[in-house]
């Protein structure tokens, strides 16, 4: 009872952060945009957000496995808070190379704040759900378990997005700044009152090489996390609100509507995935589904590049419409491989294995930022999505390259 009371408050925390994180990304990317910062500024601003995941997974998985995850937590709510309060003190007349150096830190900041955050609620799945492996009922519950996490997390994330575009246009930049620093002061109150503070501690001494030492599962796993995340954030974080905004003529609070939609919409269908992929009964199943859903992830961003390179009536109805089916095969493929890990792991050193595995994430995001800015500035959307069909293509492959046995909670 008490490991399930904790773990509800550390999810209603992240759930908290989340929405907050949602919306500051948005607002950044908007506020900056009309101050006229080219596509390639704006990717800079968030550059250092994802670089500091990088680190922050690694070493803050040891933090978790050694200290808690109520720790990990806090810290994560608590950096958060000082990052919004930082933001809020720019000013429209600094010069822009200040500026963005000045924004890139408060960025960074709440970089590390994130991922402290979602490792701390991604660990804290494999504490609570305690699966029979000799019940091929209940062998799918961590897998339901993952994918409603993973799933509640990004429609929230999405509800951010359209709250950050519609406080920028009712509030201002530095108001909703405030307003969110403050809501997360109370997630951090009410969350302090209901954590454990022993939870996620292992019982055994960690050895450094445990930090670089993996399986041969999780090492493979987060090289194709690498690629499966860099392959849409190559066109989602700047390339296509830049686009919609100034192709389009889009309005602030239509784009964040729009990006709202696809986040939401991609939360919802990774929630249910365990639903329409009903023989996933272990991680055998897992790989083997991600296989194939890779597979026809591949082949949508290059259709998409090509129906818009041919620039027709329809194009950009058939661009909008053909991101929405992206999004769905996209939370497919990216709740098998939340499920992948935590069932590659066990439950002593699951908060060690996610904080790997959520830093070959944030390389992912890193590297597909920076190219979303780069590659769109320089060539466009339809090259961003030619990119992204390469990326999708290595992420695949790669997975081909795990060979799971029966329980693989045992190999971590």
């Amino acid at each position: 009872m008490s490991d399930l009371r904790s773990y509800s408050a550390v999810t209603a925390a992240y759930w908290g952060f989340t929405l907050t994180d949602g919306a500051l990304r948005m607002l950044v990317l908007l506020h900056f945009h009309r101050l006229g910062f080219s596509p390639l500024d704006l990717a800079y601003l968030f550059l250092l957000y994802e670089a500091m995941g990088i680190v922050t997974n690694f070493i803050g998985g040891w933090i978790a496995a050694r200290f808690g995850l109520r720790l990990t937590l806090f810290m994560g709510l608590g950096v958060q808070i000082f990052a919004l309060f930082l933001l809020s003190g720019l000013q429209e007349n600094w010069s822009l190379d200040f500026s963005i150096i000045y924004v890139m830190g408060a960025q960074a900041l709440s970089g590390i704040a994130k991922d402290l955050t979602k490792m701390s609620s991604k660990s804290a799945v494999k504490l609570v759900v305690k699966e029979d492996k000799d019940q091929d009922q209940n062998q799918g519950l961590l897998f339901r378990w993952v994918a409603l996490l993973t799933g509640s997390k990004n429609a929230l994330k999405g509800l951010g997005f359209l709250l950050g575009g519609v406080m920028l246009q009712a509030l201002g930049f530095q108001t909703a700044l405030w307003a969110m620093a403050l809501a997360l002061a109370l997630v951090f109150i009410v969350a302090r009152l209901f954590v454990d503070k022993d939870m996620g501690r292992v019982k055994s001494k960690i050895r450094g090489k445990e930090l670089f030492s993996k399986s041969k599962e999780i090492n493979v796993l987060s090289f194709s996390r690498i690629f499966l995340f860099a392959s849409r954030d190559v066109w989602f974080v700047v390339g296509l609100p830049v686009f919609l905004y100034s192709a389009m003529g889009w309005s602030f609070d239509e784009v964040g509507a729009f990006m709202a939609v696809w986040i939401i919409g991609y939360g919802i269908v990774q929630a249910f995935v365990p639903r329409f992929t009903k023989r996933i009964k272990d991680a055998q199943g897992g790989v083997a589904a991600a296989r194939i859903w890779g597979g026809l992830l591949a082949l949508l961003p290059a259709i998409l590049a090509y129906g818009l390179w041919l620039d027709f009536a329809f194009s950009h109805v058939f661009l909008l419409v053909g991101l929405l089916v992206f999004g769905f095969v996209f939370a497919v493929n990216s709740a098998l491989h939340s499920y992948l890990i935590v069932a590659c792991s066990d439950e002593d050193k699951v908060a060690l294995n996610v904080g790997f595995y959520y830093m070959a994430n944030a390389l992912g995001r890193l590297a597909g930022t920076l190219l979303s800015g780069l590659v769109f500035q320089s060539y466009g959307l339809v090259a961003c999505l030619l990119v992204s069909t390469v990326m999708v293509l290595i992420a695949t492959v790669s997975i081909f390259f795990m060979t799971p046995q029966n329980d693989l909670s045992q190999t971590a």
